[in-house]
């Protein structure tokens, strides 16, 4: 750490956003003062889509979820996943 931020008390969001604007983070941070964080519970955010997929394979994909105790929708993910991972 370069040098100790003092964050003031704040009136309102303007006040502080104003604060914020003027501080140089640079000045106060190295890059060796961060570390890695993780959340575990935070969920991506997912948006539904519309495919049309021939009948014959949805079916494959039913059974093959069947057998495996996953959702249909939930292998399609892990599909689409493996699709994209492996380009």
């Amino acid at each position: 750490m370069k040098k100790q931020l003092k964050i003031p008390k704040f009136n309102n969001e303007d006040e502080e956003r104003e604060f914020w604007n003027k501080v140089e983070l640079g000045d106060y941070f190295d890059s060796n003062d961060f570390e890695q964080v993780s959340f575990p519970n935070l969920k991506p955010t997912a948006r539904p889509i519309s495919i049309r997929i021939p009948d014959s394979i949805l079916n494959r994909v039913k059974e093959q979820a069947n057998e495996t105790n996953v959702p249909y929708q939930s292998l399609i993910k892990e599909y689409i996943l493996t699709g994209v991972n492996s380009r």
